[in-house]
């Protein structure tokens, strides 16, 4: 069974997707774009900043060696130069769904739907160089765990609200 993912078949380079990423995000105000890639784990990662923020989208990349490059879904082996070719476009694919993702919040705030906070909130970049997400997804589990939330700072008790005294 097979299922159809956004950008599936593109013939668009991850080269070209870029380029439409920073122009998209310097027409959406930001002041300073960078990318870059690792092998170990393969990824890719989009940096931006925007409003005295900065903002970082992982993009996880498949292996080379991935069953689903390698062989076929009825499980045939695949020749060398299928399997560069399928590998290819999911790496296309997935920077064209990434432009997507960004272009939509970027659309969003443009529109008034949403704050630049609210749609890219999960990815502000945090002084110790987590995202938000990073940093809360702990704080997270622990509220979901325990259904209380966790003190502000630790070691403190959490505030009152105004106008109440202890």
């Amino acid at each position: 069974m097979s299922t159809y993912r956004y950008a599936q078949g593109t013939e668009v380079s991850a080269d070209r997707s870029r380029s439409q990423i920073k122009t998209a995000l310097m027409r959406g105000g930001a002041t300073a774009f960078a990318y870059g890639q690792t092998s170990e784990p393969p990824s890719a990662r989009v940096m931006f900043e925007m409003t005295d923020r900065r903002f970082r989208f992982d993009l996880p990349l498949p292996k080379p060696s991935d069953r689903e490059f390698t062989h076929t879904a009825r499980g045939q082996r695949r020749a060398e130069s299928a399997r560069v070719n399928e590998y290819q476009g999911e790496i296309r694919r997935r920077w064209r769904a990434l432009l997507l993702v960004i272009k939509a919040k970027l659309e969003a705030v443009a529109s008034g739907i949403a704050t630049l906070e609210e749609e890219f909130l999960a990815h502000v970049v945090m002084p110790n160089g987590q995202t938000f997400y990073e940093w809360a997804k702990p704080q997270l589990e622990i509220v979901y765990a325990h259904g209380e939330m966790p003190p502000l700072m630790p070691g403190t008790m959490p505030a009152l609200p105004p106008g109440t005294s202890s």
